[in-house]
Formats: C-alpha cells, sequence, structure tokens
C-alpha cells in the first residue's frame, strides 16, 4: 500500500508500478460495499494526504479538490456560500471525491442534484503508461499525441456503437452498472470526464477533479409518510416525484427498532403509525415555506397507500430519522433475531414506476430461496439497499448465494433497471454485466478499457473479464476463524468471538474526523491502523490464523489496540456496533495471561486496592504524590507517563463520612453506588448527591460492605479479577437485590459496567440481571422516580462534555431534560472523548495523543467558555483532563443540583 503525500508522489507510485508492470488499485476512504478497493496489485491509497480543496468558486458554482478530499470536507468548505455538493451517499462523513467518482456515487439528494457523474466538470487523470492530461468534454479536433490518439479511439467507439448505446444502455437515473459510454454520445455533450466516472479505477488515475455546486436551501422539511408496508410505499413513489422533492428515501420497522436506544431515545415517538416510512424532504427559503411545500405534496398524495403522515420541522428530530437512513448500512446487518446478514446483492436499481412490482418479487425470490432481508433505499429513485442472510461459510451455501445472485441479476433486468445502483459492480457484480447487457454492449465496454488501458494493469478483475462473484469472499468454505475460549460471553453474537469480529464490514464511519465520539485516535492519528475498522481487521486476520500465525499472543494486533482508548463510542456510533473496547479486554486478557504484565496495569488497574489502602494514612499518600523527588519515581514504577500529575486522596472517603453522618430521609430506599472515584477522590460529588436524593424524598442506603463494579480491572484486561471482584459485590448486594433497591451510580463508567459489562461477564447469573436491570444515572432515578421533584430553577449556562460510556449504554437524554427543568440553558459538546479515557491518558506513550482528543473540541470550548457559564462533567476522567489541562473545575451534575438547592 502507497500513502503519497502529495500528487507528485502518486505520479512516481504508478511509474515505479509501471517500471515493474504490477497493477494499481485506487482506493478513497475503502467504504465501498462490491469489491473495488481490494484487488490484487499495489493500492494507491489518497484519503491521508491528498485532501487539498484547491478552490471553491462561488461565482461559477465550481471547486477543484484532490481525490482524497472528504466530502464533508467539501461541503463544510462550500456551505459559506449557500452551495453543496448535490451526490451525498450515508458514508458522506468519509468517502472521498475520488472515491466518490470511482463508483459514480448518488446519495439521499440525487432526486434532485443528480449523481456524481452529473456534477463532474473536469478531471486530471493519469494514465498506467504516465500520459497526464485534463479531461472534460471532447475537443473538436483530436490533435496529436497518446492523447489525441485517446479522444479520437473514443469518438469512433462512440460513432461505431452509436445505436447499441442508445437501445441497450436503459434509461434511469440510477444506471451505475458498466461504463459510462452513453456519456460520450452527442445528447450528453460528448463528455469524456463524465464518461470516466464510474469506471471503478479501471481505466485511469484521478489526480484531481472540478466539480459542480448546487445551491442548498436555506431551510427545510421532512414530510414523514407512513404506510403498512414498504410495497405500499414503493407503490406511492410515482405520485411524489412530480412535486420534485429533494428526496424520497425508505425506511422500515427493522431499521427503526434497530437503533440504538442510548444516543436516539425511540425514532418511533417522530415517527407517523405504520411499519414502512418515506422520507420526503422539502426546502424553502424559511422554515414556514419549507413546510408550506411538505403540506402542499401530501395532500397532492393523499390517498395513494399512505396511512399517516407527519411533517418534521425541528432539526434534532430530523437527525434521528436521518440516522435510521444513513446507518442503515450498519443497522442491516444483523437481523430483528441476531443473524447475520451479508452485502452481495446490495443496491440494485429499477424505473421508480416499476419499484412496487419489482419489490413484491424481490420478496418472493427470497421466499423461494429461504433467505431474509431488510430492504431500504432511494426509493425516489428505484433504488433498493438489501442485506441477506446468506450462508458463506459452507460450500453449499456459497452457491446457493451464486443460485440467488444470478436470478436475482434476472429479475431485475426484466424490470428494466441495473444490477448495481449506486456501489458499483466491483467483484460482486461484474460478472452480471453480459446478463444485464449481452455480449455486445461488454465487448463495447472492452474496447473503452483498452484504450484507457490496453495492458489491463488498472484494477483487473473489475467490470470486464471480471472475477467470479463467489471467487473471493471475505468468508467462504474454509475461512472460518479459530474457535476460542473467551471471557466475556458475547450474547448479541451467539457467544461467538469470531462471529464478533465479523460485525465490521467495512462501512467506515469510524474513519470520520468530526462529530460523535468513535474513534478518537483516528480523528487525532488518521492511521487506518487506528481506527475501529483497522483493529477489527486485524482481529479477524487472527482468528483466521493465516497472517497473523501466534493467536492472542500477537505484538502486531497488541500494537493496534495500543492507541484504543476504550471509550465504547464504537458500541453506539458504529452503524454494526463493534465494541473495540470489550475488545480489547478480552485480548489484553489472554495476551498477559501467565505473564508479567505493564506496571500500569498493576498501578492503575489495581486502582481500587491503592486507594482503600491510602485512606490509612492520606495524608502521607498525598505527601508521596506530589512530592517533587518521590512522584517522578512513582510514575516511573507506576508506567505512569511523566506529564501527568498523580491525582490526590480524599482525606476521608465518602463512606466513612456517611457512617459517621447516619442515613437521613424516611421515603423510599435507594442504595447509593460508591465508586472507587467518588469515594476515595472526590467525595463531594457522592455527598451533593445525598443530599439531592433526600431532598428528593429518597432515603439514601449504602452497601454494608465495600463493593466494585470491577472497572479498572475490566479496562486493562484482567477479567479473572474483574469476575471474582463482581461476583463479591453480587454477594454484598444480595439483600438490597431480592428487596429490589434501586441503584444510583454516579460514575458513568462504574455504572456502565453494571448496565453493560456485568451481565457478558457473569451470563446466566440472576442477581446480574436484576443489578443490571436496577441500576440508574442520577438524572435517570430522578426522572423516573422523582418525576414530581421541582428543584429551585437555577438560570445559568452551562456547558456538558457527556462520559464517553455514558454516550454508549446508557445515554444523555435524560440528564438534558433534568438541566431544562432545573432551568439551566446547557449546551452539549459534540467532544467526543475527553483524552484521558480512565488508565489510558495516564499510562506512558499515551500522554501525547490524550491532549490531542481533547483539544480537537474539549478543552478549547472550556477555555473559551464565559466564566459565568458552568462547565458540567460527570466523569472523574474529563473533570481531571479538564483541570489538568485548562485550570477550570468540572461540576458533577449532582454538584450542579446541590448548587440549585443552595441558590434556592
Amino acid at each position: 500500500m502507497v500513502l503519497p503525500r502529495s500528487v507528485d508522489d502518486l505520479v512516481a507510485a504508478v511509474a515505479a508500478c509501471r517500471e515493474v508492470g504490477a497493477p494499481l488499485v485506487t482506493r478513497g476512504g475503502g467504504t465501498s460495499m462490491a469489491g473495488q478497493a481490494n484487488g490484487a496489485g499495489v493500492v494507491l491509497d489518497t484519503s491521508r494526504h491528498l485532501t487539498r480543496i484547491v478552490e471553491v468558486d462561488p461565482d461559477r458554482r465550481l471547486a477543484r479538490v484532490e481525490p482524497g478530499v472528504v466530502l464533508d470536507d467539501l461541503s463544510a468548505a462550500a456551505a459559506p456560500h449557500g452551495l453543496t455538493f448535490g451526490p451525498d451517499p450515508s458514508s458522506h462523513s468519509r468517502c472521498t471525491l475520488g472515491g466518490m467518482i470511482g463508483n459514480n456515487a448518488c446519495g439521499a439528494h440525487s432526486v434532485a442534484w443528480g449523481t456524481t457523474a452529473d456534477n463532474v466538470e473536469r478531471l486530471e487523470v493519469l494514465l498506467y503508461d504516465g500520459t497526464r492530461f485534463e479531461a472534460g468534454t471532447m475537443p473538436a479536433a483530436a490533435g496529436g499525441g497518446r492523447v489525441g490518439e485517446l479522444h479520437a479511439r473514443l469518438d469512433a467507439l462512440a460513432g461505431r456503437h452509436l445505436s447499441l448505446i442508445r437501445q441497450r444502455l436503459p434509461r434511469l437515473p440510477r444506471r451505475v452498472s458498466g461504463y459510462g459510454l452513453d456519456r460520450l454520445l452527442p445528447e450528453h455533450g460528448r463528455h469524456v470526464a463524465r464518461s470516466l466516472v464510474g469506471s471503478e479505477g479501471t481505466c485511469a488515475t484521478v489526480l484531481g477533479a472540478t466539480v459542480r455546486l448546487v445551491p442548498v436551501p436555506a431551510a427545510r422539511a421532512l414530510l414523514v409518510l407512513g404506510f403498512p408496508d414498504a410495497f405500499a410505499a414503493a407503490d406511492a413513489v410515482p405520485a411524489i416525484l412530480p412535486h420534485h422533492p429533494l428526496t424520497v428515501e425508505g425506511i422500515n420497522d427493522q431499521l427503526v427498532e434497530s437503533l440504538p436506544r442510548a444516543v436516539w431515545g425511540s425514532p418511533r415517538e417522530v415517527l407517523p403509525g405504520g411499519d414502512a416510512w418515506l422520507l420526503v424532504e422539502t426546502g424553502g427559503d424559511d422554515p414556514g415555506e419549507a413546510a408550506a411545500r411538505a403540506r402542499e405534496l401530501a395532500r397532492a398524495v393523499r390517498g395513494d397507500g399512505a396511512v399517516t403522515e407527519r411533517i418534521v420541522t425541528e432539526p434534532a428530530e430530523q437527525r434521528v430519522l436521518w440516522r435510521v437512513r444513513t446507518d442503515g448500512a450498519g443497522l442491516a446487518t444483523r437481523l430483528p433475531d441476531g443473524s447475520e446478514a451479508w452485502p452481495g446483492w446490495e443496491d440494485a436499481a429499477v424505473p421508480p414506476d416499476r419499484l412496487g412490482a419489482y419489490l413484491r418479487d424481490f420478496q418472493a425470490l427470497l421466499q423461494r430461496h429461504g433467505r431474509r432481508g431488510l430492504v431500504y433505499g432511494h426509493f425516489g429513485e428505484g433504488c433498493l439497499h438489501v442485506r441477506i442472510d446468506f450462508d458463506l461459510l459452507s460450500s453449499a451455501g456459497v452457491a446457493a448465494f451464486r443460485r440467488f445472485v444470478e436470478e436475482a441479476a434476472d429479475l431485475v433486468v426484466g424490470h428494466g433497471g441495473s444490477v448495481s445502483g449506486e456501489h458499483g459492480d466491483g467483484q460482486a457484480r461484474s460478472e452480471l454485466l453480459p446478463r444485464m447487457y449481452g455480449a455486445e454492449v461488454v465487448r463495447a465496454f472492452e474496447e473503452f478499457k483498452a484504450i484507457w488501458d490496453p495492458d489491463d494493469r488498472m484494477n483487473p478483475g473489475v467490470l470486464v473479464r471480471p472475477y467470479r462473484l463467489d471467487e473471493h469472499l471475505r468468508f467462504g468454505p474454509g475461512t472460518a476463524g479459530r474457535k476460542l475460549p473467551t471471557a466475556f460471553a458475547y450474547p448479541h453474537d451467539g457467544g461467538s468471538f469470531e462471529q464478533a469480529m465479523r460485525r465490521c464490514v467495512g462501512i467506515g464511519k469510524c474513519r470520520q474526523s468530526t462529530g460523535g465520539v468513535m474513534c478518537p485516535s483516528y480523528m487525532v492519528t488518521r492511521d487506518e491502523r487506528h481506527s475501529t475498522r483497522g483493529r477489527a481487521h486485524l482481529l479477524a486476520e487472527m482468528l483466521r490464523g493465516e497472517l497473523i500465525t501466534d493467536g492472542w499472543r500477537s505484538a502486531e494486533v497488541l500494537d493496534a489496540l495500543d492507541l484504543c482508548l476504550s471509550c465504547k463510542g464504537c458500541r453506539t456510533d458504529c452503524p454494526v456496533n463493534v465494541d473495540m473496547a470489550t475488545y480489547k479486554a478480552e485480548f489484553l486478557h489472554h495476551h498477559y495471561a501467565r505473564r508479567l504484565r505493564p506496571a500500569s496495569h498493576y498501578a492503575m488497574g489495581w486502582l481500587p486496592l491503592w486507594a482503600r489502602a491510602a485512606t490509612v494514612a492520606p495524608g502521607l499518600a498525598n505527601a508521596l504524590v506530589r512530592s517533587r523527588l518521590l512522584a517522578p519515581a512513582l510514575r516511573r514504577l507506576g508506567g505512569i507517563a511523566p506529564q501527568r500529575r498523580l491525582p490526590s486522596f480524599a482525606a476521608e472517603p465518602f463512606t466513612r463520612w456517611f457512617r459517621r453522618r447516619g442515613a437521613g430521609g424516611s421515603g423510599p430506599r435507594v442504595l447509593l453506588w460508591p465508586d472507587t472515584f467518588n469515594n476515595y477522590l472526590t467525595p463531594a460529588v457522592a455527598r451533593a448527591a445525598t443530599e439531592v436524593l433526600e431532598d428528593a424524598g429518597f432515603r439514601v442506603v449504602l452497601p454494608p460492605r465495600g463493593v466494585c463494579c470491577g472497572l479498572t480491572w475490566i479496562s486493562t484486561g484482567q477479567l479473572g479479577v474483574a469476575r471474582r471482584v463482581l461476583r463479591r459485590t453480587l454477594g454484598v448486594l444480595g439483600e438490597a437485590l431480592e428487596a429490589g433497591t434501586p441503584v444510583v451510580g454516579l460514575e458513568p463508567s462504574c455504572t456502565a459496567v453494571l448496565r453493560g459489562d456485568l451481565e457478558e461477564l457473569l451470563p446466566g447469573d440472576q442477581d446480574a440481571s436484576r443489578l443490571a436491570r436496577r441500576t440508574f444515572t442520577l438524572a435517570e432515578f430522578l426522572g423516573e422516580h422523582a418525576p414530581g421533584w421541582r428543584p429551585p430553577r437555577l438560570r445559568r449556562a452551562s456547558i456538558s462534555q457527556t462520559h464517553c460510556h455514558q454516550h454508549a449504554v446508557m445515554g444523555f437524554s435524560a440528564d438534558q431534560r433534568l438541566l431544562a427543568r432545573v432551568g439551566v440553558d446547557n449546551r452539549v459538546l459534540d467532544s467526543g472523548c475527553c483524552g484521558l479515557a480512565g488508565n489510558f491518558g495516564f499510562e506512558r506513550g499515551h500522554y501525547e495523543l490524550s491532549k490531542a482528543c481533547g483539544e480537537r473540541v474539549l478543552l478549547p470550548a472550556v477555555r473559551a467558555a464565559d466564566p459565568d457559564t458552568l462547565v458540567l462533567a460527570d466523569g472523574w476522567s474529563c473533570r481531571t483532563q479538564i483541570a489538568q489541562e485548562t485550570g477550570r473545575e468540572a461540576l458533577h451534575l449532582a454538584e450542579l443540583l446541590q448548587l440549585a438547592l443552595h441558590a434556592g
């Protein structure tokens, strides 16, 4: 693989390949579903460095970009001018313009703004033979040299096959299969650059592109139409299109139910009735005009199969619904019963007026083959995405897969459609092109390819002279991995670590550079190895045992996992719910079994023990950690970064204070969880929570003896110790669990263990399940058990940092509702991980990356906040990072509520 740092590097790489005759595979974000970016040869990845937006010309509505520019970055650069790049596939946060050009990407708004081919004006290209030129429309005179010869041969090809191209290339908006020979015809402007779009890297290397920009509506409204089923939704599409909507997207109840509740709640709360929906977007100069157009469209199509409707104008509600659609490629990889579902027959397209009939026939095909699949997609252009529960691990299953795909291809051709409507043909569907076009058109495709690449060195095996569709399956007969015993139960993957590793199908949302929690190390390093996808694929290779032969002892896997912050962001942000924090803990557990561990695993993994020991003489312990002479030695011995200040222990732990004070309140009992951090390091948080809960009418109690969730042992992969700690904890809580006493956790990471990891480490344990069900965050508990509690209104502004584990497991919506009740004007920072992440940011060698994660959004936002603005962070790590890097003290929610009580 080559990651060129400049266009000149890219040219030099092609020259080096030409010198030895090596084939070339160009890659953007690597998110394609059809296998275009993993052929044999040298892979040229432009996404790391060739990311320059050369120019945005608002007057001419054009932009010039390098091929590695991410679509969202181009959109952000064009936004100040009221412009955007029209095609917007669901991978917009990480797909590159070069990749979009390769696949002729489309997206939700192509019904209004067309495909990538419709929006490309010129391409700077490099041929394998070294010829470099800018392709646009066909010149009036061919000229001399290699470029002149190329134009002359393309012109002759189009003229010779004029009738064939017009008759045999279907006229539908989503015909992405094969080459764009029709773009060479006079009625399409004889556009050479556009004929290259969708060629999937088989003809030339794109060095740069000039693309068209389109005006963005000032406001948008989302008309949601509910239908009894997807067939009825498809039937309604022809009545909608004459009204020129911006989008017409189809989703179903299975996708809606797959959305993680922790972050987004229940999308059904903002959906009208039904089990299938069309998301129809309208635009206007202001929200009123956009909503009026939506109402007009709703009146026009009322009675065309829709049973319910709703117009959504609130941006937050719109984002919930678009998340269902944009994450569909991942959500659909697991059927409702947990079965695996795969691409392979991914995105066929038919004329929109044939969509209902095609969908019924396709459903019948699934039933005949005994297969199930989740169907969704771009209904406005007749393009359906689907994941199907193929058996790709046995010879019989692969043979059945081939039969299904061949019959599906014949079905879509019978409806006048294209075997690919967005993601291209690649290795998955190129073999099907003769079934779609016939032998004559395929020979014309071969001529087109030969004009550009006569030696067939550009991504061979794709589009012409293709690999068989079942030839290079990632999973196939004989590829099953090692059956390794595991510490976690993996209940959502049939108890199989191997099946958990198959979750990652390369969607690549972890490669986005802004927004969300996942993946903080990639956002900083931009190195695929340190993305969730990179780590998941490396673990899968470890299980296969072909490249990585030493299993759990692998140094390569350990190195890739080293910069994983165990933030759990991928558990929710990843559309397929990869949980790298769990996989890392599992790996470390086995990697260090019966071996000496890193010093930090003993220093921080056993923090609960050291913190408890420090209570014997907290003054002495603090003198040691603050000593100029001894503190550096302690850091070296403990494997702690020299830049980190060691935390101080409280003079009196919360549990000692509570027992000295005595229980207060006379209402229902609630057990306050005395986690290590808020018990030994920041007891003021737990004292504040006690006051708040008592004011809300509860009697606060503590466990009769010391308890621990085992978090620090889990994060360092000491899972045997963690299980023993958890079993002991369940024994201590026996009476409270029997009585049904609710538990309130204050430290989000500890609360997340009780809500998630606990049952996965102790599967089948009844007490573990009861504790998981009865554990709440403070905001969740007050919202559910004290809805009538009304503390004095604080009327302050705040910014809040959501702890990663809370984001992934519990969500922050209950906190937002509670803060509104208190009168706090809160802004949730889209800052991702604070960077400290428990032991990670304290470990030697991690400080720079830890700080860089914080400097992305969180730390600058805290520094810029008005002194009167409260900074809210429930996580001990978050508060520590903020204090050490900005000097500001952040509050826990309990402390903020206590402040409200005192202010009132």
